[in-house]
């Protein structure tokens, strides 16, 4: 997600939304297939040669913890049962996992909690849509994957230029890179003599997606895959406003301590996508027009 600090996300819809997102709670589940809207996830074959580069303490313990926060579709989100983290992310993660010959157990937590929880040893990994930025990079390892930029969305029929907001209430994500696009849009317009732009800010993306839907909040912005997808699940209330502008690489959250270990995750996505199930994943979460054709470790931004 490009979020700011730890930044990112956004969506599901109106009732729909609602039901995906409704427990966020604190909760595991271990899986190495991950359910999704549909289709199984493609798996990986082990690979020796990369699996014995692993660490041997994260070897020996044979299963890696993920942090995400699950209220970000069709990244990561909860599935029907309330529980179960699924999405893109996910498949493309356990796919990572299986490459290496290990599981995955995945935990929901806030957005601004998982790269602290890498650096505190309580997550092996963050995988949540994190935007590639000198800020992060200071704190973590991370390994690119995807590229994505930020969308807008507002209620059908809605006259919104995302360059002419002074005065409108605007819906974001907290933490993520879009408050800070916000902030220096307000700037711009109290510096022109023009009204501040009221940012409401909301601890899980869904919850900004809803306040756009419900009128309370005239517009939104996110990663756009998160906004694309949003707008899809509101069969029509929502719509796409304007262009995908600041794309930047997502990247996987891997402690400062841990450099080899994420060069090895940055080998399995290169194998995966050498093999094509890179590209199936993609595929099947309709968001392939973010793909990339290799991955780096703290590769420059």
């Amino acid at each position: 997600m490009f979020r700011t600090s730890p930044g990112r996300r956004a969506i599901l819809g109106l009732a729909a939304a609602a039901a995906l997102t409704l427990s966020m709670g604190a909760c595991g589940s271990e899986s190495d297939d991950s359910g999704s809207s549909g289709a199984p996830a493609p798996s990986a074959s082990a690979d020796t040669a990369l699996a014995d580069k692993v660490p041997a303490d994260i070897k020996s313990a044979g299963k890696l913890v993920i942090g995400t926060d699950s209220s970000y579709a069709p990244n990561e989100f909860l599935d029907s049962d309330g529980k179960t983290v699924i999405g893109f992310d996910v498949d493309l993660f356990n796919a990572v996992a299986q490459k290496l010959n290990l599981t995955t157990e995945w935990q929901s937590a806030t957005f601004d909690s998982i790269i602290p929880g890498v650096n505190s040893d309580k997550y092996t990994v963050g995988v949540s849509s994190f935007t590639i930025n000198d800020k992060r990079l200071k704190e973590v390892n991370m390994v690119s994957y995807f590229s994505a930029g930020t969308q807008w969305a507002a209620k059908k029929g809605a006259t919104i230029n995302p360059d002419d907001v002074c005065g409108k209430k605007i819906a974001v994500q907290t933490a993520t890179v879009q408050v800070d696009d916000l902030t220096a849009r307000s700037k711009k317009c109290t510096d022109a003599g023009k009204a501040k732009i009221t940012i409401d800010q909301y601890q899980k993306q869904s919850d900004a997606t809803n306040a756009v839907n419900t009128g309370k909040d005239e517009a939104m912005l996110a990663d756009s895959p998160i906004v694309a997808y949003a707008v899809k699940q509101t069969n029509g209330t929502l719509e796409l406003v304007g262009d995908i502008y600041d794309s930047a690489p997502y990247g996987y959250a891997v402690a400062k301590d841990q450099t080899e270990f994420a060069n090895v995750i940055a080998e399995a996505v290169k194998a995966l996508i050498a093999d094509g199930t890179y590209k199936q994943i993609l595929d099947k979460w309709g968001v392939t027009a973010g793909a990339v054709t290799t991955a780096e470790v703290n590769p420059s931004v």
